[in-house]
């Protein structure tokens, strides 16, 4: 099967290697039909992670279930299913609790930029449509595998609510899902920190309420400006660095929680600020398994359309150009199709 691989810095190659198998009871084949390129996967493309020459790549898709371990008795193969990129049993504690990026038989998806996929944990992590889905729908079921599932996780993790103000730091795919994810739990004022229009663009189709386009101090006085020098009542961190971080606690009021969701990379917590001002922090890699229910049904029913993000779409062929887009910011977020 032709799958992606990374081999060094912003070397990416489509390659021939064997198709997955099922190795244990509880994994399942799935035939990709969509997958997509994550902003964290330029992490390593960029060289800031550390990588194994030849690995493969990937971990957003959607797809139809080829073939089944035994222990796997709500899947087979036909069925249409959406991969949490964090694959999880369902059943231990943590999964319980409502915590499944932390379930004690975690997996994560590799090589989803391929032609096949293998999950885990399928039985407790793959979620189906009713019947094959319509192609319109497919680029928002992809965003369920992880981005609009990170996004929705920075706003709960925030615990925005009914009436709040949200400011939103990032305008990646994962920030604008924040955007869309804040508006639909209820946040009055919900502000996108974008400098690009196309981005700005899908902020505001996602509820945004307000645009603040500069950084650093003179976007955080912006902020402050908004909400008459109160601050954010709930403040979604969806890029990662540490000048992100340290925007994300300027603006937010004294006792507000700061959500992030960013991959953190060279952050340092202001924490004499954090206890001083008692502002939170809560997030992290997002439990993607416990929120696909409610976000397929507002998906399902055209509430929601996070599928807005994707902005260009390439056969499998040409992921290597998917990067570069990515990388040099022409593309929001690429969708690729085998």
């Amino acid at each position: 099967m032709r799958v992606t691989t990374i081999h060094g810095t912003r070397d990416i190659r489509l390659e021939d290697r064997p198709a997955p198998t099922i190795d244990a009871p509880t994994d399942a084949i799935v035939k990709v039909v969509a997958s997509c390129i994550c902003g964290s996967d330029l992490w390593p493309y960029r060289g800031e992670n550390q990588i194994t020459a030849g690995d493969p790549i990937g971990h957003e898709m959607v797809g139809v279930v080829e073939e089944v371990g035994s222990a796997v008795t709500s899947f087979r193969p036909g069925d249409f299913v959406i991969v949490p990129f964090c694959h999880s049993d369902n059943t231990c504690p943590h999964c319980r609790a409502g915590m499944s990026s932390g379930c004690e038989n975690v997996g994560i998806t590799k090589g989803g930029q391929g032609e096949y996929a293998k999950v885990t944990q399928a039985e407790g992590s793959l979620v189906k449509t009713d019947g094959m889905p319509d192609e319109s729908v497919i680029p928002s079921l992809l965003t369920l595998s992880d981005v609009m599932a990170t996004g929705w996780h920075a706003a709960v993790a925030a615990n925005v609510r009914p009436g709040s103000t949200a400011v939103v730091v990032g305008d990646g795919a994962v920030g604008l899902c924040g955007v869309l994810a804040a508006a639909q739990l209820g946040a009055e004022r919900v502000v996108a920190m974008s400098r690009h229009e196309p981005r700005q663009k899908i902020a505001t189709e996602f509820g945004a309420t307000h645009l603040v386009a500069e950084r650093g101090e003179d976007g955080e006085q912006q902020i402050l400006d908004l909400t008459d020098g109160v601050g954010a009542d709930a403040v979604l961190e969806c890029v990662g660095t540490d000048q992100s971080m340290r925007t994300a606690f300027n603006i937010a009021r004294p006792g507000s929680t700061v959500g992030f969701v960013g991959v953190p990379h060279g952050v340092e917590l202001p924490v004499g600020r954090m206890f001083s001002r008692n502002v939170g922090l809560a997030g992290g890699m997002a439990p993607v398994r416990t929120y696909l229910p409610e976000l397929l049904d507002l998906t399902m029913k055209g509430a929601i359309n996070p599928g807005l993000v994707f902005d260009l779409t390439l056969p499998l062929d040409e992921v290597a150009e998917g990067y570069r887009a990515m990388d040099e910011r022409r593309a929001i977020k690429v969708l690729l199709q085998p």
